[in-house]
């Protein structure tokens, strides 16, 4: 069993700066590529930025430049930190891991439940 918790997400005011983090638990051998997605209202959740175990980090076009994902391995946690938030930016953002469970053969995709963020003024 794995299960990934986001930390609770706000309101931000337009060029705002807010901090997401989740963390991995459960009993598993490893966690491998990481990263965030979201889904704003009436739209498909799409891709925000992915890191893998060793660290290489991957962002959609709209957010390079102003989020900057990390994760520490000895954890198991990982964080998004957004900076210039715009309305855009408004959604639910979702925590999302490969993993090897230990109960089971492959690693699988785990998803956390969300954080709410909008940006408003």
């Amino acid at each position: 069993q794995v299960t990934l918790v986001e930390s609770a997400g706000g309101l931000v005011q337009p060029g705002g700066s807010l901090r997401l983090s989740c963390a991995v638990s459960g009993s598993f051998f490893v966690v491998n590529v990481m990263g965030w997605y979201r889904q704003a209202p009436g739209k498909p959740r799409e891709l925000v930025a992915t890191i893998t175990r060793s660290g290489t980090t991957n962002y959609a076009d709209s957010v390079k430049g102003r989020f900057t994902i990390s994760r520490n391995n000895a954890d198991n946690t990982m964080a998004l930190q957004m900076n210039s938030l715009k309305p855009e930016d408004t959604g639910v953002y979702y925590c999302n891991a490969n993993a090897r469970a230990r109960d089971r053969p492959t690693s699988d995709i785990y998803w956390g439940k969300g954080a709410q963020v909008t940006v408003s003024s």
